[in-house]
């Protein structure tokens, strides 16, 4: 893929080591794991790369959705269905689809959630690359964590109520589970009600999840089916959500349970994976298109419990 400005002032990071040191207020750039220590990681260094001047690789990009007006509202969304906002919408077009555009990068088929702030980030990124006719495919496995009883409220009137420590467990915890959503919830029914759901077979609709929950839907369909089109050589793209792309990213760089509370995916930034294809391993280093400073900015607005609406 052909060198262009915005590649030449990417942030080329490693995912765990990038977004662990930015919750910790530490974001460097090129900032990456000691391999030769921490044999969790399994990407390829560039001095190996450069070796291996025959392989194959493929890439695979994935974006959290643009804002949403739950986003806005700093509420817990999870299931619930919510819009794009109005910012939410610019964001596709001028962070996510102009970095594509100016990346270069061509699609031959995109994943989505069933979720509709996904299917809208994903209508108008495709919009505006003039790819309308790519073959898309929304499904469930890829919808975001279930927040349980937490859906619907203001993350930040929670911490006033039980702490700020309870509510980032609540919301960072590998294996930490929100209280689950019971009938008296306002938004209990709509989402059992959803028209796009109703394929998802009863024992598997879930009440509340946490992220090692999501992890056992998510996995075994990205390994099944997005993975595998990967290797045959498709250039895939995920339009998904902050707590699937924190369970790919802790399952393709190999995060730790600790670590991966630390992790925090900003709402339209392209994420782009790349992979040999004849091993399956990651090659290199994870690559965000974004400029440094505005990367971190929105990792750190990503990270907070927000703003009360009172």
């Amino acid at each position: 893929m052909a060198e262009n400005k915005l590649l030449r002032r990417a942030v080329v990071i490693s995912a765990m080591a990038a977004l662990v040191a930015a919750g910790a207020g530490m974001l460097h750039k090129r900032a990456q794991p000691n391999y030769n220590k921490d044999r969790r990681f399994k990407s390829v260094c560039p001095a190996a790369k450069a070796k291996q001047i025959n392989m194959k690789t493929n890439q695979l990009v994935i974006i959290r959705h643009g804002e949403s007006e739950w986003n806005k509202l700093n509420l817990f969304c999870g299931w619930h269905d919510a819009d794009l906002s109005e910012q939410g919408a610019k964001d596709a077009i001028n962070t996510s689809a102009i970095a594509l555009r100016e990346s270069n990068l061509k699609f031959d088929i995109a994943y989505s959630s069933a979720l509709v702030r996904a299917r809208q980030s994903l209508s108008i990124i495709l919009k505006e690359l003039n790819l309308c006719d790519l073959e898309v495919v929304s499904d469930w496995h890829l919808n975001e964590r279930h927040y349980g009883n937490l859906t619907g409220y203001n993350k930040r009137d929670l911490a006033n109520k039980y702490g700020e420590e309870q509510v980032q467990s609540w919301r960072r915890k590998y294996d930490v589970l929100p209280p689950a959503i019971t009938p008296d919830n306002p938004y209990y029914h709509s989402i059992r009600n959803n028209p796009s759901f109703k394929n998802i077979p009863a024992a598997e609709f879930p009440d509340t999840e946490s992220l090692k929950v999501l992890m056992q839907r998510v996995i075994p369909y990205f390994e099944n089916v997005i993975f595998k089109q990967v290797l045959a050589g498709k250039r895939v793209l995920i339009i998904a959500h902050g707590t699937v792309a924190r369970a790919l990213i802790k399952h393709i760089d190999k995060v730790s349970d600790e670590n991966i509370s630390t992790v925090n995916v900003p709402n339209s930034i392209p994420c782009v994976f790349e992979f040999n294809m004849e091993t399956g391993e990651k090659v290199g280093k994870t690559t965000f298109l974004a400029d440094e400073n505005f990367l971190n900015e929105q990792i750190q607005k990503t990270a907070s419990i927000g703003e009360s609406n009172k």
